[in-house]
């Protein structure tokens, strides 16, 4: 069977018809887009054009304004210069010199505003602290009564009747002077009455003196060996004593424990005065006055306590120490283990050294109030101690001396030496020396005898 043959081409003249027909509308379309676009893109030219023939002629009328303004300002130049010339030929004065003097004036008058800003700011800052300071003295010296005491450089016995006082002064008066020797205070006995008065400038030697009279008036037994024993036994139960005295003011206070070692100086400061205080009662006043200062001001009672006591503690190492006693007493207790904010406050408590804390301030302020008190300051007193510190120093300083001792209130000075170190000769050598050293060191009215004593002993036991 023959196959009929599919005639393609009329179908393909159609799909050709109908791709030109669809081809024809999308380039018409197009063309219409571009004549949109073109006419667009002239309109936005001829709106540049525009703006562009307005800024052109915006630029020219800002150029002759320019012209004109620069003009002007040459006028002004002018006529300011001219008028410069004008006020110098009035004022005899020219402008670098005017324009000087107008800012002297100006800094001048800031400078006193500034001072006075300065002054009332001050001011009201020191009245409103004055008046703090006021209310907080004001509590303290209420809330706290101490009791005045004042301390003397003699000490008075009764005797039972007059035969004590020929037991004292012995055969050719030889146990008035061993008692002298051995204490280095001064016996004076008052015939119109039975008493015997003990006197010298260091309490702990007139109190050793007292007790060990006392005792050696209440046994009867009064001759020289007897009197070294009981001042040797009296001596060192003073150790006891002393150390009884530091743990009470401790306890008084209500403040922990400290070294042995600063209980100790804390004792001695009972036995000695300053300024007619008994150091150890101011010192605990002034503790007392510290610890309320600082609960007013919201501080640490306790330390400030604490360093109130050991203000003067300084004043216990005696003659040999180096500086004040307010940098001696705070080396001394920095070494036995006190904080850091208490050495700093014993070493600032008279404005020696800048307190780096208020506790310093603090103390300093609770040892005036201390010492301010009534009968606190006795100027002749703490006068004729220096002197006779002074004398029995200059004694001290000679190679060989054992002890120097003043008597008379400084008018007699007697110096015992090693015998073993210094010969008769040197001993009489010695006393010419110490009253040349008086003599350039020592102001005093009269004249101060030298006794240099050398003794020797031989002691030996039968069997």
């Amino acid at each position: 069977m023959e196959m009929r043959r599919w005639n393609w081409r009329p179908w393909f003249r159609q799909v050709l018809k109908r791709r030109a027909e669809r081809s024809g509308d999308s380039l018409e379309e197009r063309e219409k887009r571009l004549r949109d676009r073109e006419d667009q893109f002239q309109a936005q030219m001829r709106n540049l054009l525009h703006h562009q023939d307005c800024l052109e002629k915006e630029q020219a009328a800002l150029g002759r304004e320019r012209k004109g303004i620069e003009a002007r300002k040459e006028e002004v130049t002018g006529l300011a210069a001219q008028w410069t010339r004008r006020l110098e030929e009035l004022a005899s004065i020219d402008a670098a010199r005017a324009h000087a003097l107008f800012l002297e004036k100006v800094e001048r008058e800031a400078r006193d505003e500034a001072r006075e800003l300065n002054r009332r700011i001050v001011d009201r800052a020191r009245n409103e602290a004055r008046k703090e300071a006021r209310r907080i003295l004001s509590i303290v010296l209420h809330r706290y009564a101490g009791e005045q005491t004042a301390s003397t450089t003699s000490t008075a016995i009764l005797l039972r009747n007059d035969e004590l006082k020929g037991r004292i002064i012995g055969r050719d008066g030889r146990n008035r002077r061993a008692f002298e020797n051995v204490t280095g205070m001064t016996l004076l006995i008052d015939d119109s009455s039975n008493l015997v008065t003990i006197s010298g400038f260091d309490p702990v030697r007139r109190e050793i003196a007292r007790d060990s009279m006392e005792r050696l008036v209440a046994d009867g037994r009064i001759h020289p060996a007897r009197i070294e024993q009981v001042v040797e036994r009296v001596t060192s139960e003073m150790d006891s004593r002393v150390i009884e005295l530091g743990e009470r003011a401790l306890h008084d206070l209500r403040l922990s424990s400290m070294e042995p070692s600063l209980i100790r100086h804390l004792g001695h400061l009972y036995f000695r005065q300053s300024f007619s205080q008994n150091l150890l009662a101011h010192s605990i006043e002034v503790a007392q006055l510290s610890r309320l200062l600082a609960v007013e001001m919201q501080l640490d009672g306790s330390l400030a306590a604490r360093a109130g006591l050991l203000h003067d503690i300084g004043k216990t190492l005696g003659p040999e120490i180096e500086g004040s006693h307010a940098q001696a007493g705070a080396r001394l207790i920095g070494r036995h283990g006190e904080c850091a904010e208490v050495v700093e406050a014993v070493a600032s408590h008279h404005d020696e050294v800048e307190p780096p804390t208020v506790l310093g301030k603090l103390v300093g302020t609770a040892d005036a109030i201390s010492a301010s008190r009534p009968g606190a300051r006795n100027e002749p007193g703490d006068s004729y101690i220096d002197r006779i510190r002074i004398l029995e120093d200059v004694g001290l300083s000679f190679p060989g001396v054992d002890r120097c001792y003043a008597f008379q209130a400084g008018r007699e000075v007697r110096v015992f030496v090693r015998p073993e170190e210094v010969s008769d000769q040197e001993a009489r050598d010695l006393a010419k020396k110490v009253c040349r050293r008086i003599e350039e060191t020592v102001q005093y009215p009269g004249q101060i005898q030298v006794t240099v004593i050398r003794e020797s002993r031989c002691i030996d036991y039968a069997k």
